[in-house]
């Protein structure tokens, strides 16, 4: 008999890591109206922005205007401070949610921040102490959990290991990400079965790209393993700029409707989730291809 949960919370990544990569600038204006209206849609935690070098990372380089106007007293809004920098970046803002990346893979960190993870985590770890000192919800996203562009398959121990590096420094959360999109069913379970066993304490995350089609799937086996949150990207948008070929985030609006079909609640609202997606539809370089957006938009 299927293990299903009553309720199942989405963090809509969206708005951070749906457009980070996008070439051409999305107007801030734009990126406000796309985030109260997936807030409108009745998404309760989303990634806003990031705290980035704006040479490094152009379509980031609003950030302060966007936390200034997007802030709210309902929504866990979260913004991505990778380093020192831009953790007083935050500091300088009403925001009280961070999220912190590390890759299990060290070729992979040395591609994306151009450090190793023990590195990385030299760095981070201190500031995690301040922050939650601080009384702030610390976020950190595990990159390359299950497959790494460069060194192939991710060894299960690595990924638990770092997991209890951050655990053990107080985060809130871990959002544990197929970076890639190779993972299948079978190891999403297992990983997460493991996770939940080692980590009983910590909000334990899934963020699968959908790069083979399997994020549905993997979703599906990570609930199996008793995961009740999921990052997921209006439009299915997003990517990575350091993982060749990895396509896009799960779509939030085929993984609600998944989750709507087997009775399970996420207190999103389908068709204003749709309207969402309207908004940044026309601003971004490549058209939305989930299944429930071409079935049921009045666009196409």
């Amino acid at each position: 008999m299927l293990q299903l949960p009553d309720q199942v919370e989405i963090i809509e990544v969206g708005p951070r890591d749906g457009l980070q990569n996008e070439k051409s600038f999305v107007p801030t204006e734009i990126k406000k109206e796309f985030i109260y209206a997936l807030k409108k849609a009745g998404l309760k935690e989303m990634e806003l922005t990031s705290f980035v070098s704006p040479k490094w990372v152009p379509q980031m380089s609003d950030a302060s205007d966007i936390v200034s106007d997007c802030l709210d007293s309902i929504t866990r809004n979260i913004v991505l401070a990778p380093n020192k920098k831009g953790i007083e970046r935050v500091y300088t803002t009403d925001c009280k949610a961070v999220a912190v990346f590390v890759g299990v893979s060290d070729t992979f960190n040395q591609k994306n921040i151009n450090k190793s993870t023990s590195e990385s985590l030299s760095e981070i770890l201190p500031l995690i102490a301040e922050l939650k000192v601080k009384d702030y919800f610390v976020r950190a996203c595990i990159s390359t959990a299950f497959y790494c562009p460069y060194e192939g398959k991710v060894d299960e121990e690595a990924v638990l290991a770092l997991c209890g590096k951050f655990a053990q420094a107080g985060v809130d959360e871990l959002s544990v990400a197929d970076t890639i999109g190779m993972a299948a069913p079978h190891e999403s379970h297992s990983l997460f079965s493991n996770l939940k066993t080692a980590f009983p304490d910590v909000l334990l995350t899934a963020h699968f790209h959908d790069t083979r089609k399997l994020a549905l799937a993997n979703i599906f086996a990570a609930l199996q393993a008793g995961i009740t949150r999921f990052d997921t990207s209006a439009g299915g948008l997003g990517g990575c700029p350091f993982a060749p070929g990895a396509a896009g985030n799960a779509a939030t609006e085929d993984v609600v409707y998944m989750l709507h079909r087997m009775g399970i609640d996420t207190g999103v609202d389908l068709d204003k989730l749709l309207q969402a997606i309207e908004v940044i539809r026309p601003n971004i370089s490549r058209p939305i291809e989930s299944t429930y957006f071409r079935m049921n938009s009045v666009s196409i």
